[in-house]
């Protein structure tokens, strides 16, 4: 169980974000606000509060940062985009839910049979979901996008992005030290801190040693976040001159090192392909792998829906290079044939919150299944369409910014939207096995649509009195008036 340190740092953090506010420029406020609070602030410690989500270490950043931005700073923060169909997958994400909730009214009951009579046991009951459940799911879906509509309209200038992985960059290099203090003396960061350990720590140990997890859900959350701390300085080493280009240059070398070291293979496959990509290769090989990897994220559901994918040879794959991987691996699988089963009765819509998407002993109500992926979860909570609504507005501004990047000249793009759009496309992959999307993964995906948007839309986040140049301006504007005296 969370200590009470654990709640303090959480009721703290709105405080901690003020002065963030108060001392930083806005778009670093922003960063350390979500990404910072994403990082130290403890799992799995919530606010349970009525009517209301739960307010944990993703929630609350976002809503602190987005209430200061709009209330007490007075920014404007646009939560439509300008695209059509974004705006479009933006109502479909928020509105859907609406539909989930009025075709899951009927509560699940779990009967165990006895004398070949049917006998209820209503706690075994899952209720059902009621009209008073639907402003804490619709509130929730507005929170979770809280972090992309930032972005978007505050992270998405070349220099903003800049800004963005410069962040991404140090808080991977000081999350580097208490990650190389667990890969020395095992995962004990959380423990220390805030009083317990947050997951099974088997799945900690790996290859005759221990892969770090500090105050994340799982290891592997900390290993894609090193990817991406890995791909945001050599980003920066390739857009820089000496002596910052060999500062950057061994910075990603060190976080690299520290990403072996984190021994996931996944995120190390990425690693290992992206990196050389980002450093040496054009924005626009760098966007159509990133647009590849995207449409792979959505199309492999729908085949697996299908039952199109060749799972049997994937597992014999993955055996030869490691039985213990394809383990792994066959587990996933396994659990994902149950979960679509169970999503085949509601495709639509699916089945809702209170864990009604998962699979359950008919008599215990046990459950039976773990889902690992986040698509088979959104699949299972909110159906085809609200599945569609949340990949459309992870990849769309993938294919967005693929469409603009190819109509203007290489040398008047940011060098920084492609980098953004890989580490928002490796997400994407690994959603397929893992439920790692993040607010970071929201921050990627807003800045990139923001991108495309403004070469889309040219002048969209310009004030009205920035549009034309303010020398002519004052020449073209009447003289003042003189006042008259009073005296």
């Amino acid at each position: 169980m969370p200590n009470a340190l654990a709640y303090l740092m959480l009721i703290a953090w709105p405080v901690i974000a003020y002065h963030l506010f108060r001392r930083l420029p806005l778009q670093q406020a922003i960063l350390w606000c979500v990404i910072g609070g994403y990082l130290f602030l403890p799992p799995l410690a919530v606010f349970d509060l009525p009517l209301v989500p739960d307010m944990d270490k993703d929630s609350i950043p976002a809503v602190v940062a987005f209430v200061i931005c709009v209330y007490v700073l007075g920014h404007k923060v646009e939560i439509w985009p300008r695209h059509p169909a974004m705006r479009a997958l933006v109502a479909i994400f928020l509105g859907s839910v609406i539909a989930t909730v009025m075709t899951n009214g009927d509560p699940i009951v779990f009967r165990v049979i006895e004398n070949a009579e049917p006998i209820v046991f209503p706690t075994y009951a899952l209720p059902g979901l009621r009209w008073r459940d639907l402003g804490s799911v619709m509130i929730n879906q507005f929170i979770v996008l809280l972090p992309f509509f930032l972005a978007r309209r505050y992270l998405s200038h070349p220099d903003q992005q800049r800004q963005l992985v410069i962040v991404l960059m140090v808080a991977g290099l000081v999350y580097s030290i208490p990650s190389l203090i667990e890969v020395r003396f095992s995962p004990q960061v959380n423990t220390w801190i805030y009083g317990f350990f947050q997951h099974d720590f088997s799945q900690t140990m790996r290859q005759g040693g221990f892969r770090p997890i500090v105050f994340l859900p799982h290891s592997l959350w900390l290993a894609l976040f090193m990817l991406m701390s890995v791909l945001a300085a050599t980003a920066l080493a390739r857009s820089s001159k000496a002596p910052d280009q060999r500062r950057f240059a061994m910075a990603a070398l060190y976080l690299f090192g520290v990403l072996i070291l984190c021994k996931s293979i996944a995120s190390l496959v990425y690693g290992l392909v992206f990196t050389p990509f980002v450093a040496m290769a054009s924005y626009r090989m760098q966007m159509r792998l990133a647009l590849i990897l995207g449409v792979i994220a959505i199309v492999y559901p729908m085949l697996r829906n299908l039952d199109l994918v060749p799972v049997d040879a994937i597992l014999a794959q993955a055996q030869a290079f490691s039985p213990e991987r394809a383990h792994s691996l066959g587990f996933r699988f396994t659990n994902e044939a149950l979960m679509l089963d169970r999503t085949a009765e509601k495709p639509w819509f699916g089945w809702g919150g209170w864990g009604r998407n998962l699979v359950r002993n008919l008599e215990s109500g046990e459950i039976e299944s773990i889902p690992d992926g986040r698509w088979i979860l959104v699949f299972g909570t909110f159906g085809w369409v609200g599945y569609i609504a949340e990949m459309g507005l992870l990849a769309g501004p993938l294919v967005l910014l693929w469409q603009q990047i190819r109509k203007h000249a290489a040398a008047t793009l940011s060098p920084f939207a492609a980098p953004l759009a890989l580490m928002l496309a490796a997400t994407l992959v690994d959603m397929l096995l893992n439920a790692t999307l993040t607010p970071v993964t929201w921050l990627c995906a807003g800045s990139v649509l923001g991108y495309a948007e403004r070469l889309r839309y040219p002048g969209l986040f310009t004030p009205k009195r920035q549009l034309f140049d303010g020398n002519q301006a004052l020449a073209t504007a009447p003289p003042p008036r003189k006042r008259r005296s009073v005296l």
